[in-house]
């Protein structure tokens, strides 16, 4: 699966700001999404919301792995690195 795939099920599904999606072999995937709706959630909830639009590719094996970070827009801001993917 492309990083483009997975990046466009995400945004089409959820209401996020940005969304970066990295991948060096198309089976495991690593995903920062930046949303005002991950405000109030707990941090498993938060996963839960990332997990759930990519739960078919999971199933069907075209993701065998999905590494998650999830931030508001002012966290991001804070914690914005020149890396993301470090």
């Amino acid at each position: 699966m492309e990083t483009s795939e997975v990046q466009a099920v995400l945004v089409n599904a959820l209401a996020l700001e940005e969304v970066h999606v990295m991948s060096k072999d198309g089976k495991h995937f690593q995903v920062i999404a930046i949303g005002e709706m991950f405000k109030e959630l707990s941090r498993i909830k938060k996963q839960q919301v990332i997990y759930e639009p990519l739960m078919k590719y999971i199933q069907d094996n075209k993701i065998h792995a999905l590494s998650i970070k999830t931030y508001t827009p002012d966290e991001w801001r804070l914690n914005q690195k020149s890396n993301i993917f470090k």
